[in-house]
């Protein structure tokens, strides 16, 4: 399995309080480029199609959700990247509801 990971590091901030982090690779382009920040909210919204932070063997990866038929999914956006089933929602570290870029004309909110 070919997947991005990330250490998380709680710095003093709550469970439930968002926090960022850099995309890291080319598993979620063109949506999310390599080096943009994320905003990820803990308490979050999951629901099928949001782009989450999963918990899965022991690394934090970022993809897509999707649930068919009673499984979910995470998907990269990259098709060179593989698809993997998660047992259930326990593993979603957060919800992604922001993209920041450079300039204000790529920030992006996901609500």
């Amino acid at each position: 399995m070919d997947v991005e990971h990330f250490t998380i590091d709680g710095g003093g901030c709550a469970s439930d309080e968002p926090f960022a982090l850099q995309v890291l690779g080319d598993s979620m382009e063109p949506e999310f480029e390599h080096g943009c920040i994320i905003v990820i909210d803990p308490a979050g919204v999951i629901q099928n199609g949001c782009f989450v932070l999963a918990e899965v063997n022991g690394e934090h990866i970022f993809r897509q959700l999707l649930v068919q038929e009673d499984r979910l999914y995470l998907k990269p956006m990259r098709s060179s990247y593989d698809i993997v089933e998660i047992p259930n929602l326990k593993v979603i570290a957060g919800v992604i509801v922001q993209k920041a870029g450079t300039r204000r004309s790529q920030h992006k909110r996901y609500d």
